[in-house]
């Protein structure tokens, strides 16, 4: 099922002409296999350290805000059905200028930060399978490597990119809902279960920052609008696909949760922040859980890697074919788009110099700013699109809100991750302003 839906979005994304229309069940495949790509493995940890006892209500905040952005976008797809998904709704709103430019080159930038995501966490996970020198060298082999591999597979072949997604997309939902029945039968009289009561919660300012730092393990929903074409019977399936996608995984990863912060100390959790699912694997399935939970991570990471560097390339190709960034862009090397390349290397940077809650916060902010303007495009063309104007406003007031707050509670205990980001931000919108200027006065 996921097979037939990926490959629709590669399709989409390379302009080939694929005669079979997608469907509810594959429509919602792309939304749920986007999101439960490697950001679980990568922030639960994290969020546990930010939200304690809370956590489960962190990712119920990001995903209620996640819920409301997606209103927006299967508003958008269905007016405006585009390959170019989210570049589309933003030049769409406020037309090919400087700003919509600098949004748009931080798309491709914030997807270069998800797959630092990724890869930091396969490092993380790997080491703990088979050590080869020492953790810290190990880590940064690791994560070099997987990255060259999944780089050298898009090279190779797309047919196998999508191939290795239809079945990685199965097992790690499998491994996940075998994790969580066996976790909540496990809570019976667990010690731990007591950490989740409210005594053990975060202030709130810290739980909406705890679950802004961890959005970006739903991000991937925004793949449905790149394939909105090709979904049969639209107006009844996009809205659907959407819903229920988002939905369940709100409640996947709250069960997640709930099992993780009832299953293990909080001193566990934060010795093993980078691999804590697997670690939550322990007191219920011993070492052999642990390595299966390792393995599940190591294939779910591997896969987000191996699409999201086809993915960020075409944003990049997508982009430069709107004038927005240089049209060298839109050249191939070795036959793909250039942008495969410079996203390679800069995810190999990125990825070898960052921590990982930087490395979070960073995407984080990216693409809370992104989806701001996409609700506010939402709220300005909610006539156009028959939206209800108080909910497309109220996902801008609340994703600016989160994105003010995570920068405000984040730049005193992570500045780097701060400083990453909003340099980010700043260098996007400068260097389209230099492109704009350049192609005038050319």
């Amino acid at each position: 099922m996921y097979y037939i839906a990926y490959f629709e979005v590669i399709s989409a994304k390379t302009n080939l002409k694929v005669s079979k229309k997608i469907g509810l069940k594959e429509s919602i495949s792309i939304g749920i296999g986007g999101m439960v790509g490697g950001g679980i493995f990568a922030v639960l940890g994290l969020a546990v350290t930010l939200a304690q006892g809370g956590t489960p209500l962190a990712f119920l905040i990001a995903g209620c805000l996640t819920l409301i952005t997606s209103y927006s976008y299967s508003k958008l797809s269905l007016k405006y059905p585009d390959k170019g998904g989210t570049v589309r709704f933003i030049n769409q709103g406020f037309g090919k200028t400087i700003f919509s430019g600098g949004l748009n080159n931080l798309l491709w930038i914030s997807y270069i930060i998800m797959l630092s995501l990724y890869a930091t966490a396969f490092g993380s996970y790997a080491t703990n399978l088979y050590q080869i020198v020492n953790k810290p060298i190990d880590f940064h082999l690791y994560t070099s490597a997987i990255i060259i591999f999944a780089t050298a597979i898009n090279y190779y072949s797309i047919k196998v990119v999508s191939a290795i997604e239809s079945y990685a997309v199965i097992i790690k939902l499998i491994i996940l809902l075998l994790f969580i029945i066996v976790g909540l039968y496990g809570l019976i009289d667990n010690p731990n279960l007591s950490q989740l009561s409210i005594k053990h919660w975060q202030e709130p300012i810290k739980l909406i920052t705890g679950g802004m730092v961890i959005f970006v393990a739903y991000e991937g929903f925004e793949l449905i609008a790149n394939t909105s074409p090709d979904i049969k019977n639209p107006i009844k399936n996009i809205p659907k696909a959407y819903f229920y996608s988002v939905i369940f995984v709100i409640l996947l990863y709250i069960t997640i949760a709930l099992v993780t912060v009832g299953s293990l100390p909080f001193k566990e959790i934060a010795i093993a922040q980078d691999y804590v699912l697997a670690e939550a694997a322990k007191p219920l399935l011993g070492h052999l859980g642990f390595i299966i939970i390792t393995i599940a991570a190591l294939i779910s990471t591997f896969s987000a890697i191996n699409a999201s560097l086809y993915g960020g390339s075409r944003v990049s190709y997508e982009i430069a074919q709107d004038d927005e960034l240089p049209h060298h862009l839109t050249s191939t090397l070795w036959n793909q788009p250039i942008g495969l390349f410079i996203t390679a290397i800069a995810t190999l940077l990125l990825a070898n110099t960052l921590n990982l809650e930087s490395i979070s916060t960073a995407g984080s902010v990216g693409f809370l700013l992104i989806f701001a303007m996409v609700n506010y495009v939402g709220y300005k063309l909610y006539d156009k699109i028959n939206g209800n104007k108080i909910i497309h406003f109220t996902g801008f007031f609340l994703c600016l809100c989160a994105f003010i707050i995570l920068i405000i509670q984040q730049y005193n205990s992570n500045k780097a991750g701060i400083m990453v980001a909003i340099s980010m931000i700043v260098l996007c919108f400068i260097l389209e302003w230099l492109y704009k200027k350049n192609e005038l006065k050319s």
